[in-house]
């Protein structure tokens, strides 16, 4: 393990266990600066919306094409025609705006994003991206909007589990799935930690339930501190 800076080293919460899922939301929610247009991809990470402060003034974009989308929709709050990109209904914030899938597209594209938030099946220790085909006989390919919000966001940020069932880590040193792009990831949170990938390996900022050493020893990837 080397240094990378002079900057404070990784925070690790070794006394406690890996985040949860809601905790994990929770923390990417923290990062997101106030006044961003930001999109959260389909699966966990629309679980963000949940703990963003109301008065932050984020703007939710969902690219089936809907701005100032609110929080998961309960009870008398449902109404079927009001879903995000995952078929999930949700909730209306004052001045919500609506337009065309294409529109949405271009908005996401065009660099008008602030920040994405996808989920993955690999990252590589350079920031490469695979989420939309793991490549096996039978699978079901789900390219959706994740390649134009890869290339589109100004900051593309990874909502993942750091190890699959099996214990296999996703945050590998070459991607083994097809790519969704190339260096375009930011920042990886998973339930053990935080990362800064990047051309020199890969930044701890923080463990959960874990040290930086045990990480070392089960991950292929050289970690920076």
């Amino acid at each position: 393990m080397t240094s990378a800076n002079t900057a404070p080293g990784p925070a690790e919460h070794a006394g406690r266990g890996p985040l949860s899922t809601d905790e994990l939301a929770a923390r990417i929610a923290r990062d997101i600066p106030p006044g961003s247009y930001v999109n959260l991809g389909i699966g966990q990470p629309t679980r963000i919306a949940e703990h963003l402060p109301a008065d932050a003034g984020i703007v939710l974009h969902t690219e089936n094409g809907m701005l100032g989308m609110g929080p998961a929709a309960a009870g008398d709050e449902v109404d079927p025609d009001l879903t995000n990109a995952g078929k999930v209904p949700v909730t209306e914030l004052p001045g919500a705006a609506y337009f065309h899938h294409a529109d949405s597209f271009a908005m996401m594209r065009g660099g008008h994003l602030d920040v994405c938030v996808l989920g993955a099946f690999e990252v590589s220790a350079r920031g490469d991206l695979a989420n939309w085909h793991t490549g096996d006989p039978g699978a079901i390919p789900a390219v959706g909007g994740a390649m134009d919000l890869a290339i589109g966001a100004r900051r593309v940020l990874v909502m993942m589990r750091l190890f699959t069932r099996e214990g296999a880590p996703k945050l590998v040193p070459e991607c083994a799935y097809p790519l969704t792009g190339t260096g375009c990831v930011s920042v990886v949170y998973t339930d053990h930690g935080v990362f800064v990938p990047g051309p020199d390996g890969v930044r701890v900022l923080e463990t959960y339930g874990t040290t930086v050493a045990e990480l070392g020893e089960r991950l292929s990837v050289g970690l920076l501190t």
